[in-house]
Protein backbone atom coordinates (compact mmCIF):
# COMPACT_ATOMS: atom_id res chain seq x y z
CA UNK A 1 0.00 0.00 0.00
CA UNK A 2 1.39 3.15 -1.02
CA UNK A 3 0.52 6.85 0.76
CA UNK A 4 -1.14 7.56 -1.69
CA UNK A 5 -5.10 7.51 -0.64
CA UNK A 6 -8.06 6.60 -2.72
CA UNK A 7 -8.93 9.37 -3.92
CA UNK A 8 -5.87 11.04 -5.50
CA UNK A 9 -5.11 7.44 -6.77
CA UNK A 10 -8.10 7.46 -8.77
CA UNK A 11 -7.46 10.96 -10.19
CA UNK A 12 -4.11 10.28 -11.09
CA UNK A 13 -5.43 7.15 -12.88
CA UNK A 14 -8.46 8.82 -14.74
CA UNK A 15 -5.96 11.36 -16.15
CA UNK A 16 -3.09 8.71 -17.04
CA UNK A 17 -6.00 7.26 -19.02
CA UNK A 18 -6.33 10.32 -20.43
CA UNK A 19 -9.77 11.97 -18.89
CA UNK A 20 -9.08 15.67 -19.23
CA UNK A 21 -12.75 16.62 -17.56
CA UNK A 22 -15.06 14.74 -15.23
CA UNK A 23 -18.30 16.04 -14.95
CA UNK A 24 -20.87 16.34 -12.27
CA UNK A 25 -22.87 17.65 -9.01
CA UNK A 26 -21.02 17.00 -6.04
CA UNK A 27 -22.10 15.72 -2.38
CA UNK A 28 -20.03 15.58 0.45
CA UNK A 29 -18.87 12.28 0.29
CA UNK A 30 -16.88 14.07 -3.81
CA UNK A 31 -15.07 16.40 -1.62
CA UNK A 32 -11.57 14.60 -1.75
CA UNK A 33 -11.90 13.66 -5.01
CA UNK A 34 -12.35 17.44 -5.92
CA UNK A 35 -9.91 18.65 -4.00
CA UNK A 36 -7.49 15.77 -5.37
CA UNK A 37 -8.17 16.92 -8.90
CA UNK A 38 -8.11 20.97 -7.76
CA UNK A 39 -3.95 19.50 -6.43
CA UNK A 40 -3.41 17.87 -10.68
CA UNK A 41 -2.83 19.62 -13.51
CA UNK A 42 -4.92 18.83 -16.79
CA UNK A 43 -7.96 17.42 -15.73
CA UNK A 44 -10.65 19.28 -13.86
CA UNK A 45 -14.10 18.95 -12.40
CA UNK A 46 -16.74 20.93 -14.66
CA UNK A 47 -19.41 21.39 -12.08
CA UNK A 48 -23.31 21.00 -14.46
CA UNK A 49 -26.38 22.34 -13.05
CA UNK A 50 -27.95 18.73 -13.45
CA UNK A 51 -26.93 14.91 -13.16
CA UNK A 52 -28.36 14.74 -16.72
CA UNK A 53 -26.21 17.45 -18.78
CA UNK A 54 -23.52 15.91 -16.98
CA UNK A 55 -23.75 12.73 -18.12
CA UNK A 56 -24.76 13.98 -21.75
CA UNK A 57 -21.62 16.21 -21.26
CA UNK A 58 -19.33 12.78 -20.66
CA UNK A 59 -21.39 10.81 -23.46
CA UNK A 60 -20.36 13.55 -26.57
CA UNK A 61 -16.43 13.71 -24.68
CA UNK A 62 -15.62 10.46 -25.36
CA UNK A 63 -17.36 10.57 -28.59
CA UNK A 64 -14.73 12.95 -29.88
CA UNK A 65 -11.71 11.92 -28.02
CA UNK A 66 -11.91 8.21 -27.80
CA UNK A 67 -11.15 8.18 -23.97
CA UNK A 68 -14.44 7.23 -21.74
CA UNK A 69 -16.57 9.91 -20.42
CA UNK A 70 -17.03 10.36 -16.86
CA UNK A 71 -19.40 11.73 -14.42
CA UNK A 72 -20.12 12.10 -10.83
CA UNK A 73 -23.79 11.52 -9.53
CA UNK A 74 -24.38 11.20 -5.46
CA UNK A 75 -27.17 9.03 -4.06
CA UNK A 76 -30.50 8.80 -4.95
CA UNK A 77 -31.48 11.53 -6.86
CA UNK A 78 -28.51 12.82 -8.11
CA UNK A 79 -27.44 8.96 -9.16
CA UNK A 80 -31.01 8.41 -11.10
CA UNK A 81 -30.72 11.93 -12.33
CA UNK A 82 -27.13 10.69 -14.10
CA UNK A 83 -28.60 7.86 -15.39
CA UNK A 84 -30.72 9.64 -18.12
CA UNK A 85 -27.39 10.49 -20.03
CA UNK A 86 -25.80 6.69 -18.51
CA UNK A 87 -29.06 5.04 -20.65
CA UNK A 88 -27.60 7.50 -23.92
CA UNK A 89 -23.57 5.97 -23.62
CA UNK A 90 -25.40 2.65 -23.58
CA UNK A 91 -27.77 3.10 -26.62
CA UNK A 92 -25.54 5.75 -28.55
CA UNK A 93 -22.36 3.32 -28.14
CA UNK A 94 -20.15 5.67 -25.97
CA UNK A 95 -18.00 4.38 -23.80
CA UNK A 96 -17.98 6.03 -20.25
CA UNK A 97 -17.70 5.24 -16.53
CA UNK A 98 -20.45 6.59 -14.47
CA UNK A 99 -19.31 7.66 -10.72
CA UNK A 100 -22.21 7.30 -8.03
CA UNK A 101 -21.64 7.97 -4.22
CA UNK A 102 -22.52 4.17 -2.70
CA UNK A 103 -23.25 3.45 0.95
CA UNK A 104 -20.74 2.04 3.10
CA UNK A 105 -21.19 -1.71 4.11
CA UNK A 106 -22.65 -1.22 7.24
CA UNK A 107 -25.08 0.45 5.43
CA UNK A 108 -26.34 -1.73 2.39
CA UNK A 109 -29.59 -2.72 2.12
CA UNK A 110 -31.23 -0.33 5.57
CA UNK A 111 -33.24 1.76 5.92
CA UNK A 112 -31.59 5.45 5.06
CA UNK A 113 -31.94 8.88 3.65
CA UNK A 114 -31.24 8.68 -0.27
CA UNK A 115 -30.33 4.71 0.22
CA UNK A 116 -31.15 2.54 -2.97
CA UNK A 117 -29.44 0.35 -4.54
CA UNK A 118 -27.37 1.58 -6.97
CA UNK A 119 -25.96 -1.89 -8.66
CA UNK A 120 -29.84 -2.58 -9.10
CA UNK A 121 -30.08 1.13 -10.29
CA UNK A 122 -27.96 1.00 -12.85
CA UNK A 123 -27.58 -2.74 -14.09
CA UNK A 124 -29.80 -1.95 -17.09
CA UNK A 125 -28.54 0.78 -18.29
CA UNK A 126 -24.66 0.03 -18.04
CA UNK A 127 -22.12 -2.88 -19.86
CA UNK A 128 -21.51 -3.17 -16.29
CA UNK A 129 -21.69 -1.82 -12.85
CA UNK A 130 -19.34 -2.82 -9.94
CA UNK A 131 -17.69 -0.78 -6.29
CA UNK A 132 -14.50 0.28 -5.90
CA UNK A 133 -12.33 -1.07 -3.65
CA UNK A 134 -9.19 0.53 -1.84
CA UNK A 135 -6.76 -1.89 -2.47
CA UNK A 136 -7.87 -1.90 -6.28
CA UNK A 137 -8.59 1.13 -7.41
CA UNK A 138 -6.39 1.22 -10.71
CA UNK A 139 -7.00 -2.43 -11.36
CA UNK A 140 -11.05 -1.42 -11.13
CA UNK A 141 -10.76 1.33 -13.27
CA UNK A 142 -8.89 -0.01 -16.54
CA UNK A 143 -11.09 -2.94 -16.07
CA UNK A 144 -13.96 -0.52 -16.30
CA UNK A 145 -12.17 1.40 -19.58
CA UNK A 146 -12.01 -1.72 -21.00
CA UNK A 147 -15.04 -2.76 -20.43
CA UNK A 148 -16.65 0.98 -21.97
CA UNK A 149 -14.20 0.15 -24.56
CA UNK A 150 -14.67 -2.84 -26.24
CA UNK A 151 -16.84 -4.49 -28.94
CA UNK A 152 -19.93 -1.88 -28.90
CA UNK A 153 -18.94 0.91 -27.17
CA UNK A 154 -21.24 1.93 -23.77
CA UNK A 155 -21.28 2.90 -19.75
CA UNK A 156 -19.47 1.05 -16.93
CA UNK A 157 -20.74 1.90 -13.30
CA UNK A 158 -18.54 2.32 -10.42
CA UNK A 159 -20.08 3.20 -7.28
CA UNK A 160 -17.86 4.92 -4.42
CA UNK A 161 -18.48 4.03 -0.98
CA UNK A 162 -18.37 7.37 0.83
CA UNK A 163 -15.50 6.93 3.62
CA UNK A 164 -13.40 5.25 1.46
CA UNK A 165 -11.95 8.39 -0.19
CA UNK A 166 -9.52 9.06 2.63
CA UNK A 167 -8.41 5.61 2.73
CA UNK A 168 -4.32 4.14 1.79
CA UNK A 169 -4.80 3.39 -2.16
CA UNK A 170 -3.45 0.36 -4.14
CA UNK A 171 -3.59 -0.73 -7.77
CA UNK A 172 -4.47 -4.43 -7.80
CA UNK A 173 -3.28 -6.17 -10.10
CA UNK A 174 -2.20 -5.20 -13.76
CA UNK A 175 -5.21 -4.38 -16.55
CA UNK A 176 -4.59 -3.13 -19.96
CA UNK A 177 -7.36 -0.67 -20.56
CA UNK A 178 -6.94 -1.06 -24.44
CA UNK A 179 -9.36 -3.29 -26.30
CA UNK A 180 -7.93 -5.54 -28.93
CA UNK A 181 -8.95 -5.64 -32.44
CA UNK A 182 -11.81 -7.99 -33.60
CA UNK A 183 -10.60 -10.86 -35.30
CA UNK A 184 -11.25 -11.66 -38.64
CA UNK A 185 -14.18 -12.94 -39.53
CA UNK A 186 -14.56 -16.62 -40.38
CA UNK A 187 -13.61 -17.96 -44.23
CA UNK A 188 -16.62 -19.47 -44.66
CA UNK A 189 -19.06 -16.38 -43.49
CA UNK A 190 -16.70 -13.90 -46.35
CA UNK A 191 -17.39 -16.86 -48.94
CA UNK A 192 -20.94 -16.84 -48.84
CA UNK A 193 -20.44 -13.11 -48.52
CA UNK A 194 -18.54 -12.91 -51.34
CA UNK A 195 -20.69 -15.27 -53.33
CA UNK A 196 -24.03 -13.97 -52.78
CA UNK A 197 -22.25 -10.08 -53.70
CA UNK A 198 -21.06 -11.85 -57.29
CA UNK A 199 -24.58 -12.95 -58.30
CA UNK A 200 -26.56 -9.83 -56.93
CA UNK A 201 -26.96 -7.19 -59.98
CA UNK A 202 -28.22 -4.23 -57.78
CA UNK A 203 -27.07 -4.42 -54.53
CA UNK A 204 -27.27 -1.46 -51.76
CA UNK A 205 -24.47 -0.92 -48.93
CA UNK A 206 -25.77 0.48 -45.88
CA UNK A 207 -23.81 2.26 -43.80
CA UNK A 208 -24.23 2.43 -39.73
CA UNK A 209 -22.76 3.58 -36.53
CA UNK A 210 -20.78 0.83 -36.41
CA UNK A 211 -19.16 1.72 -39.10
CA UNK A 212 -17.92 5.10 -37.88
CA UNK A 213 -16.49 3.54 -34.94
CA UNK A 214 -14.73 1.03 -36.70
CA UNK A 215 -13.10 3.88 -38.88
CA UNK A 216 -13.78 2.47 -42.46
CA UNK A 217 -14.58 5.54 -44.05
CA UNK A 218 -12.01 5.02 -46.94
CA UNK A 219 -12.74 1.16 -47.17
CA UNK A 220 -17.04 1.98 -47.37
CA UNK A 221 -16.08 4.42 -49.83
CA UNK A 222 -13.34 2.20 -51.90
CA UNK A 223 -16.48 -0.21 -52.03
CA UNK A 224 -18.98 1.65 -53.14
CA UNK A 225 -16.95 3.18 -55.77
CA UNK A 226 -15.92 -0.02 -57.28
CA UNK A 227 -18.73 -1.44 -57.65
CA UNK A 228 -20.73 1.72 -58.79
CA UNK A 229 -23.32 0.84 -56.38
CA UNK A 230 -25.75 3.12 -53.74
CA UNK A 231 -25.53 3.62 -50.20
CA UNK A 232 -27.47 4.61 -47.53
CA UNK A 233 -26.74 5.78 -43.72
CA UNK A 234 -27.83 5.66 -40.48
CA UNK A 235 -28.35 9.21 -38.71
CA UNK A 236 -25.43 8.79 -36.53
CA UNK A 237 -23.33 7.71 -39.68
CA UNK A 238 -23.62 11.28 -41.38
CA UNK A 239 -20.28 11.90 -42.68
CA UNK A 240 -18.88 8.26 -43.68
CA UNK A 241 -20.02 9.11 -47.14
CA UNK A 242 -20.21 12.91 -48.17
CA UNK A 243 -23.90 13.96 -49.80
CA UNK A 244 -22.04 14.78 -53.01
CA UNK A 245 -20.85 11.37 -53.58
CA UNK A 246 -22.29 10.10 -57.13
CA UNK A 247 -23.59 6.87 -54.78
CA UNK A 248 -24.83 8.77 -51.72
CA UNK A 249 -28.36 7.99 -51.72
CA UNK A 250 -29.66 9.34 -48.44
CA UNK A 251 -30.34 8.94 -44.69
CA UNK A 252 -32.46 6.19 -43.69
CA UNK A 253 -35.38 6.60 -40.84
CA UNK A 254 -35.34 11.02 -41.17
CA UNK A 255 -37.18 13.50 -43.31
CA UNK A 256 -38.28 11.99 -46.75
CA UNK A 257 -37.03 8.37 -46.24
CA UNK A 258 -39.42 7.29 -48.58
CA UNK A 259 -37.57 8.90 -51.54
CA UNK A 260 -34.56 7.34 -49.92
CA UNK A 261 -36.67 4.19 -49.89
CA UNK A 262 -37.48 4.38 -53.80
CA UNK A 263 -33.44 3.43 -54.11
CA UNK A 264 -32.99 0.61 -51.91
CA UNK A 265 -36.29 -1.17 -52.14
CA UNK A 266 -35.10 -1.69 -55.77
CA UNK A 267 -32.06 -3.71 -54.21
CA UNK A 268 -31.60 -7.27 -54.66
CA UNK A 269 -29.35 -7.46 -51.69
CA UNK A 270 -28.60 -5.55 -48.64
CA UNK A 271 -24.98 -5.43 -48.07
CA UNK A 272 -24.39 -3.73 -44.05
CA UNK A 273 -22.07 -2.43 -43.06
CA UNK A 274 -21.71 -1.58 -38.97
CA UNK A 275 -25.05 -1.45 -38.94
CA UNK A 276 -26.24 -1.11 -35.59
CA UNK A 277 -29.85 -1.64 -34.69
CA UNK A 278 -30.58 0.40 -32.11
CA UNK A 279 -31.10 3.81 -34.21
CA UNK A 280 -33.56 1.71 -36.95
CA UNK A 281 -34.49 -2.10 -37.13
CA UNK A 282 -33.64 -3.50 -40.45
CA UNK A 283 -36.59 -4.86 -40.59
CA UNK A 284 -38.16 -1.52 -40.69
CA UNK A 285 -36.75 -0.55 -44.35
CA UNK A 286 -35.08 -3.43 -46.12
CA UNK A 287 -37.01 -5.34 -49.04
CA UNK A 288 -37.67 -8.78 -49.01
CA UNK A 289 -33.76 -9.73 -49.75
CA UNK A 290 -30.85 -11.39 -48.59
CA UNK A 291 -29.01 -9.61 -46.43
CA UNK A 292 -25.03 -9.95 -45.39
CA UNK A 293 -23.88 -8.24 -42.04
CA UNK A 294 -20.32 -7.13 -41.92
CA UNK A 295 -19.68 -5.76 -38.04
CA UNK A 296 -18.34 -6.94 -35.00
CA UNK A 297 -21.44 -8.64 -33.32
CA UNK A 298 -24.51 -11.28 -35.30
CA UNK A 299 -27.25 -9.34 -36.72
CA UNK A 300 -29.84 -8.85 -34.96
CA UNK A 301 -32.97 -10.06 -37.76
CA UNK A 302 -36.12 -11.43 -37.92
CA UNK A 303 -35.14 -14.76 -39.75
CA UNK A 304 -38.54 -15.80 -39.51
CA UNK A 305 -39.68 -13.36 -41.89
CA UNK A 306 -36.33 -12.11 -43.57
CA UNK A 307 -33.24 -13.72 -45.23
CA UNK A 308 -29.78 -13.90 -43.22
CA UNK A 309 -26.97 -14.70 -46.66
CA UNK A 310 -24.09 -14.43 -44.35
CA UNK A 311 -23.04 -13.05 -41.03
CA UNK A 312 -19.43 -12.03 -41.16
CA UNK A 313 -19.14 -11.16 -37.49
CA UNK A 314 -15.26 -10.19 -36.70
CA UNK A 315 -12.76 -7.17 -37.85
CA UNK A 316 -14.99 -4.68 -40.10
CA UNK A 317 -12.28 -3.35 -41.98
CA UNK A 318 -10.62 -6.89 -42.60
CA UNK A 319 -14.19 -7.81 -44.03
CA UNK A 320 -15.08 -4.75 -46.15
CA UNK A 321 -11.25 -4.77 -47.83
CA UNK A 322 -11.81 -8.88 -48.46
CA UNK A 323 -15.11 -8.03 -50.13
CA UNK A 324 -13.52 -5.31 -52.44
CA UNK A 325 -10.93 -7.77 -53.47
CA UNK A 326 -12.97 -10.54 -54.13
CA UNK A 327 -16.10 -8.72 -55.46
CA UNK A 328 -15.94 -8.70 -58.73
CA UNK A 329 -17.46 -6.48 -61.58
CA UNK A 330 -19.52 -3.34 -61.69
CA UNK A 331 -23.21 -3.84 -60.74
CA UNK A 332 -25.99 -2.84 -62.91
CA UNK A 333 -27.29 0.26 -61.11
CA UNK A 334 -27.93 3.83 -62.71
CA UNK A 335 -26.51 6.15 -60.24
CA UNK A 336 -28.20 8.69 -62.44
CA UNK A 337 -31.41 8.15 -60.92
CA UNK A 338 -30.12 7.94 -57.31
CA UNK A 339 -28.73 11.22 -58.38
CA UNK A 340 -32.36 12.87 -58.85
CA UNK A 341 -34.06 11.50 -56.17
CA UNK A 342 -31.29 13.37 -54.11
CA UNK A 343 -31.41 16.14 -55.98
CA UNK A 344 -35.64 15.93 -55.69
CA UNK A 345 -35.60 15.41 -51.28
CA UNK A 346 -33.01 18.24 -51.10
CA UNK A 347 -35.08 20.61 -53.74
CA UNK A 348 -38.00 19.66 -51.05
CA UNK A 349 -35.84 20.39 -47.94
CA UNK A 350 -35.16 23.95 -49.30
CA UNK A 351 -37.49 26.76 -48.41
CA UNK A 352 -40.42 26.67 -50.40
CA UNK A 353 -42.09 30.08 -49.40
CA UNK A 354 -41.97 33.78 -48.22
CA UNK A 355 -42.66 32.34 -44.50
CA UNK A 356 -39.50 32.07 -42.80
CA UNK A 357 -39.28 28.10 -41.57
CA UNK A 358 -36.65 25.68 -40.29
CA UNK A 359 -35.46 24.77 -43.66
CA UNK A 360 -34.08 28.12 -44.00
CA UNK A 361 -32.90 28.57 -41.05
CA UNK A 362 -30.86 25.71 -41.71
CA UNK A 363 -29.58 26.63 -44.94
CA UNK A 364 -28.59 30.24 -43.31
CA UNK A 365 -26.79 28.61 -40.10
CA UNK A 366 -24.79 25.66 -42.24
CA UNK A 367 -23.81 29.38 -44.54
CA UNK A 368 -22.29 30.81 -41.00
CA UNK A 369 -20.73 27.65 -39.79
CA UNK A 370 -17.23 26.85 -40.72
CA UNK A 371 -17.55 23.99 -42.86
CA UNK A 372 -15.27 21.85 -39.76
CA UNK A 373 -17.14 23.01 -37.38
CA UNK A 374 -19.50 21.04 -35.25
CA UNK A 375 -23.10 21.00 -34.82
CA UNK A 376 -24.88 19.32 -32.44
CA UNK A 377 -28.48 19.03 -32.00
CA UNK A 378 -31.54 18.12 -29.80
CA UNK A 379 -34.48 15.70 -30.31
CA UNK A 380 -37.52 16.83 -32.00
CA UNK A 381 -39.29 17.35 -35.47
CA UNK A 382 -35.90 19.41 -36.68
CA UNK A 383 -33.79 16.58 -36.06
CA UNK A 384 -35.69 14.50 -38.70
CA UNK A 385 -34.73 17.92 -41.27
CA UNK A 386 -31.01 17.29 -39.77
CA UNK A 387 -30.20 14.16 -40.40
CA UNK A 388 -31.57 14.35 -44.08
CA UNK A 389 -30.52 17.72 -45.02
CA UNK A 390 -27.37 18.96 -43.43
CA UNK A 391 -24.16 18.57 -45.33
CA UNK A 392 -21.97 16.97 -43.10
CA UNK A 393 -18.06 16.40 -44.46
CA UNK A 394 -17.10 13.90 -41.87
CA UNK A 395 -17.99 11.77 -39.17
CA UNK A 396 -17.92 14.00 -35.84
CA UNK A 397 -18.82 17.10 -37.24
CA UNK A 398 -22.75 16.70 -36.51
CA UNK A 399 -23.94 15.80 -33.36
CA UNK A 400 -26.87 13.43 -32.35
CA UNK A 401 -28.29 10.90 -30.15
CA UNK A 402 -30.33 8.45 -32.19
CA UNK A 403 -30.07 5.20 -30.05
CA UNK A 404 -31.43 6.83 -26.68
CA UNK A 405 -33.11 10.04 -28.54
CA UNK A 406 -33.47 12.07 -25.06
CA UNK A 407 -34.66 15.56 -25.44
CA UNK A 408 -32.14 17.94 -23.72
CA UNK A 409 -28.95 16.65 -24.98
CA UNK A 410 -28.13 19.76 -27.38
CA UNK A 411 -27.11 22.03 -25.21
CA UNK A 412 -24.56 19.73 -22.70
CA UNK A 413 -23.73 18.07 -26.01
CA UNK A 414 -22.48 21.92 -27.28
CA UNK A 415 -20.98 22.29 -23.96
CA UNK A 416 -18.59 19.11 -23.97
CA UNK A 417 -17.81 19.84 -27.53
CA UNK A 418 -16.35 22.63 -27.15
CA UNK A 419 -14.23 21.70 -24.30
CA UNK A 420 -12.92 18.63 -25.97
CA UNK A 421 -12.65 20.96 -29.10
CA UNK A 422 -11.62 24.58 -27.54
CA UNK A 423 -10.08 25.83 -30.91
CA UNK A 424 -13.35 25.10 -33.58
CA UNK A 425 -16.36 26.43 -33.91
CA UNK A 426 -19.23 24.91 -32.43
CA UNK A 427 -22.99 25.76 -32.26
CA UNK A 428 -26.29 23.97 -30.80
CA UNK A 429 -30.18 23.61 -32.41
CA UNK A 430 -32.60 22.93 -30.88
CA UNK A 431 -36.23 23.09 -30.64
CA UNK A 432 -37.84 25.12 -27.83
CA UNK A 433 -39.01 22.50 -26.17
CA UNK A 434 -35.65 20.55 -25.72
CA UNK A 435 -34.16 24.42 -24.72
CA UNK A 436 -36.52 24.45 -21.91
CA UNK A 437 -35.08 20.92 -20.43
CA UNK A 438 -31.58 21.86 -19.98
CA UNK A 439 -31.78 25.43 -20.16
CA UNK A 440 -29.88 25.83 -16.82
CA UNK A 441 -26.75 23.91 -18.30
CA UNK A 442 -25.85 27.34 -19.90
CA UNK A 443 -24.74 28.51 -16.52
CA UNK A 444 -21.81 26.56 -17.28
CA UNK A 445 -21.38 27.87 -20.79
CA UNK A 446 -20.94 31.00 -18.55
CA UNK A 447 -19.07 29.86 -16.12
CA UNK A 448 -16.04 28.51 -18.32
CA UNK A 449 -16.29 30.91 -20.73
CA UNK A 450 -16.82 28.96 -24.04
CA UNK A 451 -18.13 30.57 -27.30
CA UNK A 452 -21.22 28.39 -27.94
CA UNK A 453 -24.35 29.69 -30.79
CA UNK A 454 -27.12 28.42 -29.44
CA UNK A 455 -29.93 28.27 -32.11
CA UNK A 456 -33.44 27.81 -30.99
CA UNK A 457 -36.11 27.31 -33.66
CA UNK A 458 -39.01 28.58 -31.67
CA UNK A 459 -42.50 27.56 -32.85
CA UNK A 460 -44.30 26.93 -29.17
CA UNK A 461 -44.73 23.27 -30.49
CA UNK A 462 -43.93 20.09 -29.86
CA UNK A 463 -44.29 19.24 -33.68
CA UNK A 464 -43.45 15.37 -34.22
CA UNK A 465 -46.33 14.58 -31.36
CA UNK A 466 -48.78 17.33 -32.98
CA UNK A 467 -48.36 15.66 -36.56
CA UNK A 468 -49.22 12.49 -34.87
CA UNK A 469 -52.26 13.64 -33.65
CA UNK A 470 -53.38 14.98 -36.75
CA UNK A 471 -52.20 11.81 -38.60
CA UNK A 472 -55.09 9.92 -36.02
CA UNK A 473 -57.40 12.66 -36.56
CA UNK A 474 -57.69 13.81 -32.95
CA UNK A 475 -57.37 17.33 -31.63
CA UNK A 476 -54.22 19.21 -30.20
CA UNK A 477 -53.57 18.70 -27.10
CA UNK A 478 -51.27 18.93 -25.22
CA UNK A 479 -48.13 19.92 -27.45
CA UNK A 480 -48.77 23.64 -27.48
CA UNK A 481 -45.88 24.94 -25.42
CA UNK A 482 -47.01 28.29 -25.01
CA UNK A 483 -49.87 30.33 -26.43
CA UNK A 484 -47.20 32.58 -28.50
CA UNK A 485 -44.22 34.31 -27.76
CA UNK A 486 -40.71 33.33 -27.46
CA UNK A 487 -38.18 31.88 -24.91
CA UNK A 488 -38.43 35.44 -23.10
CA UNK A 489 -35.89 38.09 -22.16
CA UNK A 490 -32.83 39.38 -23.65
CA UNK A 491 -30.32 37.36 -21.65
CA UNK A 492 -30.66 34.08 -19.86
CA UNK A 493 -28.32 33.04 -17.22
CA UNK A 494 -25.95 35.53 -18.96
CA UNK A 495 -26.59 34.37 -22.10
CA UNK A 496 -27.08 37.31 -24.37
CA UNK A 497 -30.44 36.35 -26.54
CA UNK A 498 -30.79 37.82 -29.99
CA UNK A 499 -34.36 37.19 -31.86
CA UNK A 500 -35.11 36.62 -35.45
CA UNK A 501 -38.20 36.90 -37.67
CA UNK A 502 -36.45 36.11 -41.15
CA UNK A 503 -33.81 34.85 -42.80
CA UNK A 504 -32.18 38.16 -43.22
CA UNK A 505 -32.16 38.98 -39.63
CA UNK A 506 -31.21 35.39 -37.95
CA UNK A 507 -28.13 35.83 -40.59
CA UNK A 508 -26.91 38.94 -39.39
CA UNK A 509 -27.50 37.58 -35.57
CA UNK A 510 -25.28 34.43 -36.66
CA UNK A 511 -22.65 37.11 -37.74
CA UNK A 512 -22.39 39.08 -35.17
CA UNK A 513 -22.63 35.33 -32.52
CA UNK A 514 -19.66 33.62 -34.41
CA UNK A 515 -17.61 36.82 -34.14
CA UNK A 516 -18.07 37.22 -30.23
CA UNK A 517 -15.85 35.61 -27.75
CA UNK A 518 -18.66 33.99 -25.75
CA UNK A 519 -21.99 31.98 -25.63
CA UNK A 520 -24.90 33.77 -27.24
CA UNK A 521 -28.31 32.81 -28.25
CA UNK A 522 -29.75 33.01 -31.81
CA UNK A 523 -33.38 32.11 -31.55
CA UNK A 524 -35.71 32.05 -34.76
CA UNK A 525 -39.08 32.38 -34.71
CA UNK A 526 -40.38 30.00 -37.06
CA UNK A 527 -43.80 28.16 -37.96
CA UNK A 528 -43.62 24.24 -37.64
CA UNK A 529 -45.82 23.40 -40.51
CA UNK A 530 -43.38 23.15 -42.71
CA UNK A 531 -42.94 20.12 -40.91
CA UNK A 532 -45.58 18.43 -41.83
CA UNK A 533 -45.02 17.48 -45.48
CA UNK A 534 -41.51 15.89 -44.45
CA UNK A 535 -41.16 14.22 -41.54
CA UNK A 536 -42.70 10.52 -40.29
CA UNK A 537 -42.57 9.15 -44.09
CA UNK A 538 -42.60 5.28 -43.98
CA UNK A 539 -39.26 3.88 -45.32
CA UNK A 540 -40.69 1.00 -47.49
CA UNK A 541 -44.19 0.86 -48.85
Amino acid sequence: MSATNVAEKLVQTLKEMGVRHVFGVPSGGWVDYMEAMRKVDGIDFILATHEGGASFMADVTARLTGVPGVCFGTFGPGATNLTTGVGGALLDRSPMIAFSDEMPTAMRGRVTQMGIDHQALFAPVTKKTTRLEADRVTEILHDAALVALDGRPGPVHVGLPVGMSAEPAGDGKPVSWAPSRPAKADKEALARMTALFKSSAKPVVAVGLGAVQAGVQAEVIALIEKFNVPVVLTPMAKGMVPETHPSYAGILFHALSDVVGQTHQQADLVVAIGYDPVEFNLEGWIPDVPVVNIDIVPVDLDTSKYTLGADVTGDIAASVDFLIEQGGSAKAWDLTDVAERKAEIFRRMSPQSDVFGPTAALDVLRDELPEDGIMTCDVGAHTHLIGQKWPTPKPGLQIMTNGWSAMGFGIPAAIAAKLARPNTEVCAVLGDGGFLMTVGELAVAVRENLKIVFVVLTDNDLALIRIKQQKKQNPIYGTPIRAKGNIGGDNLFGVPVKTAVSAEEFRAHLKDAFAGDGPVIVEALVSSHEYDSLVLHKDKP
